[in-house]
């Protein structure tokens, strides 16, 4: 029972830690995915030059 009490807070810490780690990764890829997304809206955007309006074609 004393080998419990000795592992379990290490044990403990490095769960949270892990946890903690896990998280950090999964937004950071949802960031990168995000704005891949974003980029690739934007190029598209900039590839069709008839959906867009520019002020200096009016002149």
């Amino acid at each position: 029972m004393e080998y419990v009490a000795v592992l379990l807070p290490s044990l403990v810490v490095g769960l949270l830690f892990w946890f903690a780690m896990k998280s950090i990764f999964n937004a950071d890829k949802s960031e990168r995915q995000a704005e891949a997304q974003a980029q690739a809206e934007a190029e598209a955007q900039a590839a069709s030059p008839g959906d867009r309006t520019d002020p200096e074609s009016n002149r």
